[in-house]
């Protein structure tokens, strides 16, 4: 089995699981999430391909990380991640990538990301679920973070922190690739829990 073969029956294995504790339907997660039945029960079956996009609705509907949705079972108390072993879960047209490193366990959870954004490259993301912060330092370069429409450059050595409940862009700026890491925070309680 490949790696991608194993990483999807993961995906399927946990969506599935967090579906079952939610009392959800595929009907029902299908509309909360806006994500098609058809879409869910491939997914579900361990095919398809779902985009990072779909993957954020469904952790957010249903209450758990991105991650949870992902990772197959622990296998110790000590995790050390390659980012060369972490597929993108977000590639940009110009090379920019996107990269879930891992979630933090416990009642409130954190994701840690590694984001490559090229100048002029933008991800756009639709607002989370209340109760979610996210931090957003710069390594290397500079970007533009977007909140409510409210423009905030923030460059290598900096680090901004905002409500992720409305809608926020990153934006590469300059002519340098900015590197930066990302934590999103999310909230405490027994439905956060990966």
């Amino acid at each position: 089995m490949t790696e991608t073969d194993a990483a999807l029956r993961a995906l399927a294995h946990n969506v599935r699981g967090a579906r079952t504790r939610a009392g959800l339907s595929l009907d029902e997660l299908g509309r909360r999430a806006k994500v098609s039945k058809g879409a869910l029960v491939a997914l579900e079956k361990a095919q398809g391909n779902p985009n990072f996009a779909t993957l954020v609705r469904l952790a957010d509907t249903l209450g758990v990380s991105v991650s949870a949705l992902m990772e197959g079972r622990a296998e110790g108390r000590v995790r050390v991640v390659s980012a060369e072993r972490v597929m993108p879960l977000w590639t940009g047209e110009q090379g920019s990538e996107a990269r879930l490193m891992l979630t933090t366990s416990g009642a409130a959870p954190t994701e840690i990301w590694r984001w490559r954004l090229e100048p002029g490259e933008e991800y756009p993301s639709h607002p989370h679920q209340a109760g979610v912060v996210e931090t957003v330092s710069v390594t290397a370069g500079r970007m533009t973070l977007v909140v409510d429409g409210s423009e905030h450059p923030v460059e290598a050595g900096q680090t901004a922190t905002f409500d992720g409940d409305s809608s926020h862009t990153y934006r590469g700026e300059g002519t340098g690739t900015c590197h930066l890491i990302m934590t999103v925070h999310l909230p405490p309680g027994p439905s956060s829990a990966p």
